[in-house]
Order: C-alpha cells, then structure tokens, then sequence
C-alpha cells in the first residue's frame, strides 16, 4: 500500500430543507405513504410547466457562502436526459454548464493535526429521483422523493486517505445542519456520498482508473469502503493486474465491497438548456440579505465560546456534536451570565441522562428556563449541588419551577451564619477534648464539627458557609 498515492474525489448529494418540491409544489415529508406527495411535475404529466423554489435557490446560496464557493448571480438550468424509472419525465433538471457555485474550499484537519483544505470544484442544484425498492421479483417505486431540491457539491480529486475523508463530511455535515440547509442524515437519504478512489505510483502525476463506491449509508461505512478499497487496489496492481473501472458498493456484512456494474462507457445524457426556465437574474440586494441573515458557522461558534463564553474546547465539541443540545445552550446562556455552568450541567448529568435513555434533550421536560432558574439557586446558596440533583431529575421529567419543587421536598439549604451558630455550638461545648486538638491537627477537627453539623442538618446546611461558622467558632473558642 505504501508504493501507491491514494487519489480520492466526494461527491455529496443533499436535499435541501424545503416545505416543497424544487420545481413543483409537491410536498417534502420523510415518511409519508409511498406515492402520497406526487404532484404531476413529478411524474412528467404533458403540459406541466416547472416553477423554481425560491426557498432552494436561497439555501443553495447560504451551502455556497459557508463553502467558500464563487456564486453565479444568474441561474440556468439544463436538462439530463436518461430513460430510467426512477425518473418518469425522462429527464432530470439540473446545472450543468452554469452551477450556482464554483471553486470552494473546505478546513479541515489532517492526520499531522495540520489545516488541509479540500477543494470544492463546484455546487449546483438538481432536483432528486424517485426511490426504488427492489423485491424478490419486483421493483417498487416511491414517487414521493421525486422532484425534491438537492445540492451536489463535488470536491476536486485531493482527498488522500479515508481519515480526510471522515474529516471532510463530518466537517460537511456540521456545516449543512447549523446553516439549516439541510438535515444531512445518511440513514435517512437526506445526504448521500458517492466516492471516486484510484491509486497511482508514487511520483506519477496522471490518475490511475477510478472506482466509484455508493450506496454508503453512513460516514463510519465510507470509511470502511474507503479503507478496503485502498487494500484492494495495491494488492491488484502489486500482482500487476489493471484496475477496473467499474462501480461497487460496500457489503456491512462481509466489510468489502462489492462489485455492482462495469463502467465501459461514458454515457452520453444530451445535455441541453431547460427550455422551460428561462436564465434567472438574481436580485443583489436579496443577495445580500440572504447572505447577511444566513446562521452562525460552526467555527465562528466555536470561536465565540472560546473566546467570549471561555468555555473548554472539548467541552465546546461535546455541545456542537449535538444540534439540539446547541440550541437549548444558546437559549439558556441569554438567560444568564453563568456559561460554564450551564455548559458543565448540559455535558455532565444532562448528557449521561440522555445517553442512558437514548433521548435527545428535545424529547424531555426540561427547558432553559428551569435550568437556569436551578443554577440560580445553586448560586444563591439554597440549594446544594447535591440537592440540584434531585432537583435536575425532577425537570428532566416535569415541567415544573425548580423552586417549587425545593419547596415541595423541603430542599432548601440553611445559609444563615446565625442559624449554623446556634445549631452546632452545642457541640462544640460537648466536644471540649477534639477542640483541644486543633492546633496539632487542624483539618481532622473542622471535618469532625462539619460531619457532626451535617448529621443534625441532614445535609441541608450550605458547606462553604458551615465551614466559614465552624472555623469561626474554632478561632473564637481557642481565643478564650
């Protein structure tokens, strides 16, 4: 493997996040019955007349703004000819002479823990094909999926390894959700990743033959193609045998990959301008305010409770792995200034809490509202950190105020010096012996008057302020 450079080109299909179709106003719903959302743009009824969603062509702006891509302000569209059953009209409306987006790039972080930035050779919009089920003796089709808004975005053959890769779409992904321009779930089919992977000796600059690998449900399996396919390949040319060029997919199964169909031929699909979407100018002030109003990056976030939050780096990862946990922390750190703990609470027992139900912090009671109001107390002394347990359970499951739920079990924390006083100096006066001993060992006597005061206060005594009342106590005791 090491005589070889691995030379691998993505390309991403991504279905935008629309109510409807790109070119008809046919709805977008994942898991609706098979055939329920057809409109008759769809499925190539003579006579119907593509209309451009407008809501599709904002979203492809905002991929091409956070890729780094050179935007076209005029949209053309062609058409792709192929006679298919997935695609009923027997043609597809797509870019290919005049994407919307050109010559991007993408950061990510090679395995030297070094910036690389992976070339995007461009970003166009497409609409998607029907999806097939394929049964013992039959081919089902599903025309719901027909006609919804996709981006192909296509990097340039500079991917080296299957780890850059992994680096590329999960850094793709993350961009593609927080921008809200996609969900970008393989599993679900609302991002697919199709790889191109050739091999060629080291020091030679033409490209080897290419093997294309689909049908990769998830970015751990591209991986694992990917990695595969590496050792597939060198074996094949160490043996000096050609490379194929043919199309394969990834067996979970036996972990290889799996010859589909041979790639002789290119194939010829008559590209022409789609005569019924005329060139479309777009408005550079709506330009501009899409662009302006398009969300927050992952790396301007990343900055920005880095630099303005001081929150940890790994602890900022764990909050952005996780989009809904994102947004729940944004809307509680505009409720107060208490950042870190609100991260520490959000990472710690929240997240252990969701893991071990398998729950996202949507699909609980709890609301930044109540966790803010939980650390309030915490800050005010009323409740203990052990107590906030408890408490946390409870808003986890309920909707309901934190400090009803310390008045209903009675957690409130004693944090007045008089009242501490006045409920440990009797032990102090029955314990004359231990006090002799402070001088010779401080820190066994203030355990021992804390372990007693907690013991008649069942815990409920603030221990900063009982420990401040003891040593106190101590000092004036000793000055007698």
């Amino acid at each position: 493997m090491i005589n070889f450079d691995v030379v691998i080109g993505i390309e991403n299909h991504v279905e935008l996040k629309t109510k409807t179709k790109m070119f008809s106003s046919g709805a977008v719903s994942y898991g609706a019955k098979p055939n329920s959302t057809v409109n008759p743009m769809d499925v190539g009824y003579p006579g119907v007349m593509p209309t451009v969603n407008k809501k599709g062509v904002e979203l492809a702006l905002i991929a091409c703004q956070a890729l780094n891509l050179t935007i076209d302000p005029v949209i053309q569209f062609d058409r792709k000819n192929y006679y298919y059953p997935d695609l009923a009209k027997g043609f597809q409306i797509t870019q290919q002479y005049y994407p919307i987006g050109q010559n991007g790039y993408l950061t990510i972080i090679d395995e030297n823990n070094k910036p690389f930035k992976v070339e995007i050779e461009r970003l166009h919009i497409e609409e998607d094909t029907a999806k097939q089920l394929h049964e013992e003796d039959q081919t089902l089709l599903d025309y719901n999926r027909a006609g919804i808004g996709l981006i192909e975005i296509v990097t340039r053959p500079v991917l080296r390894s299957a780890f850059q890769v992994r680096q590329y779409l999960e850094a793709l992904c993350e961009i593609l959700v927080y921008t809200k321009v996609s969900n970008a779930k393989m599993n679900e089919g609302s991002l697919r990743c199709d790889v191109n992977i050739s091999l060629r000796p080291i020091g030679v600059k033409t490209f080897g033959d290419k093997v294309e690998l689909k049908n990769l449900n998830s970015i751990a399996n591209v991986e694992k193609a990917i990695e595969y396919e590496i050792t597939r390949q060198s074996e094949l040319l160490l043996m000096g045998k050609r490379i194929e060029q043919e199309t394969r997919r990834f067996d979970e199964k036996t972990k290889t990959t799996v010859l589909m169909r041979h790639k002789n031929d290119a194939i010829d699909y008559k590209y022409f301008s789609e005569p019924n979407i005329f060139p479309i100018k777009l408005d550079p002030n709506w330009m501009t305010k899409v662009l302006k109003n398009m969300p927050e990056l992952p790396d301007v976030k990343r900055k920005r409770y880095l630099s303005k939050l001081n929150l940890k780096p790994a602890d900022i990862e764990i909050i952005l792995q996780d989009y809904t946990l994102m947004n729940f922390f944004e809307s509680a750190i505009k409720l107060s200034p208490h950042y870190e703990m609100i991260a520490h609470y959000l990472i710690g027992d929240i997240s252990a809490y969701l893991n071990q139900k398998g729950l996202t912090i949507s699909e609980t009671a709890l609301t930044p509202q109540n966790l803010v109001e939980m650390i309030m107390l915490i800050n005010q002394n009323i409740i203990s950190n052990k107590q906030a347990k408890t408490v946390l359970q409870r808003i986890l499951n309920e909707d309901c105020a934190p400090t009803k739920i310390v008045a209903e079990l009675g957690l409130k924390q004693i944090s007045d010096p008089v009242e501490i006083k006045t409920i440990i100096e009797p032990v102090f006066n029955a314990n004359i012996a231990m006090l002799e001993q402070y001088e010779q060992r401080p820190e066994r006597v203030i355990k021992f008057f804390m372990g007693e005061l907690m013991k008649l206060t069942k815990g409920q005594v603030a221990p900063e302020i009982g420990q401040q009342v003891v040593i106190e106590l101590i000092t004036a005791k000793q000055g007698k």
